[in-house]
């Protein structure tokens, strides 16, 4: 089984364009599948991450894995379960 991740963030927000972009590069490396959803499309999204963006959750158990930036050692950590 692939790990699936959901990065929430705006698309006017260098910080997620950041770990977008880390996370694009660590595919390369490492299989995931990576689905990107703008907060704004969806007031309960607003509600729930506000500023607290980039998010990056396990899309299959929903942890909440890091924020604001990629934390490598915690998405090594919760890959280390696929391995």
């Amino acid at each position: 089984m692939k790990p699936r991740f959901i990065v929430y963030g705006r698309e006017e927000c260098h910080l997620c364009q950041d770990m977008i972009l880390a996370l694009h590069t660590l595919q390369q490396q490492v299989s995931f599948d990576l689905q990107i959803v703008d907060i704004d499309s969806d007031t309960e999204l607003i509600a729930q991450y506000g500023e607290k963006i980039p998010v990056l959750i396990s899309a299959d158990d929903h942890q909440e894995i890091c924020h604001y930036f990629l934390n490598m050692t915690a998405l090594d950590d919760y890959l280390a379960k696929f391995r």
